[in-house]
């Protein structure tokens, strides 16, 4: 996401809140509830560069939103509970329910203490082979190597480019060419097999990030020991689904269930598309997870949840708490469902 994208969407959020229009649109566009999407949480770094900080927010941050949602009159659920709200066309009380994907080691050290606090039940989306340290963070990795570099080449559609990466500004233009040239390859062994060539070009170990921020089994076992703590799948290797075979998508949702009921005891009901726009997962994903008996699967798509959801609970939607817009207004405008439904043009569902 650019800086003019950035700044778009903040003067976008500023004139919802300053001009009251979030609290007009609320009782048309705020829906039944709302389900939250976290990755990291951890104390700002001072980095300049800081491509993936979408990613993460400070656990200040996440204290200010759960004392507001606290105090807010709205039910903070599990996940099981939303499900059965969702299900049972419950619309009386609106609700609120915290995801956190990949399961990093931060959320236990810096997220944990403050729902455990505040009584907050939550769900983390696991990808199995970052349990086991064997997973590829391939966007930390790309990072990592502008980050390192004061220029790099790649070859890209069989040329051999050059980039300039001596200042922030050049890096954070490099970063976005090479990322999205990578989510448009057609599949996700070209998107990987680019990353690790980049990588071994430069001197970067790709398993090194898994290895240093995801949790263990242990460490998940000892959360999941917690009757707050909800753990659902988000496939083995964290692939974007649509760039895999019908069978391998089916191979990456099933695999992820059986390594976690094997490790935790818990066999999960509930799925995370990884990246989970519409270019990572549609109707096929959304039938796989049917199929798989998962009770509900998320997308990134962003909206809240409306009574029409109950026709569509594997391609539900999620309000995006993102590191590049840590004001607790923003929040209010996102959780009032104004800002996703302009975006939307205030259409309830999309699952195509």
């Amino acid at each position: 996401m650019g800086k003019l994208n950035h700044t778009v969407i903040r003067v976008g959020l500023e004139s919802l809140y300053f001009s009251g229009a979030h609290h007009v649109l609320q009782p048309f566009a705020g829906g039944i509830g709302a389900i939250l999407m976290l990755h990291h949480v951890r104390p700002a770094k001072p980095d300049a560069f800081q491509p993936n900080r979408l990613l993460e927010i400070t656990p200040e941050y996440l204290e200010r939103i759960v004392t507001y949602l606290r105090g807010s009159g709205l039910d903070l659920v599990s996940l099981d509970e939303a499900y059965r709200r969702i299900a049972a066309g419950q619309t009386d009380r609106r609700f609120v329910v915290v995801t956190l994907d990949d399961g990093y080691r931060d959320v236990q050290q810096y997220a944990y203490p403050i729902f455990k606090a505040h009584q907050v039940p939550f769900t983390m989306y696991i990808a199995t082979s970052f349990a086991e340290h064997s997973g590829e963070l391939w966007w930390l990795a790309l990072e990592a190597v502008i980050a390192r570099n004061g220029q790099i080449s790649l070859v890209m559609d069989g040329t051999e480019r050059h980039f300039d990466c001596a200042t922030t500004a050049a890096k954070y233009e490099t970063f976005a060419r090479i990322y999205w040239w990578l989510r448009s390859l057609p599949t996700e062994e070209d998107l990987r097999g680019a990353v690790r060539d980049l990588a071994a070009r430069y001197r970067v170990d790709v398993l090194g990030f898994c290895k240093k921020l995801c949790m263990t089994w242990d460490e998940l076992a000892q959360m999941a020991q917690d009757p707050l703590v909800t753990i659902a799948a988000h496939t083995v290797n964290h692939v974007i689904l649509k760039k895999v075979s019908e069978s391998d998508v089916m191979t990456e949702m099933a695999a992820s269930q059986a390594k976690i009921q094997a490790a935790l005891g818990v066999t999960p009901a509930h799925f995370a598309y990884p990246v989970g726009d519409a270019t990572a997962a549609g109707p096929r994903e959304f039938r796989i997870a049917a199929e798989l008996g998962f009770k509900t699967a998320v997308t990134t798509r962003p909206g809240v949840i409306f009574p029409e959801h109950r026709d569509h609970l594997l391609a539900l939607p999620r309000i995006s708490v993102n590191g590049e817009f840590q004001k607790l207004r923003y929040f209010q405008v996102l959780l009032s469902g104004a800002a996703t439904g302009l975006a939307n043009r205030f259409r309830h569902v999309n699952a195509a």
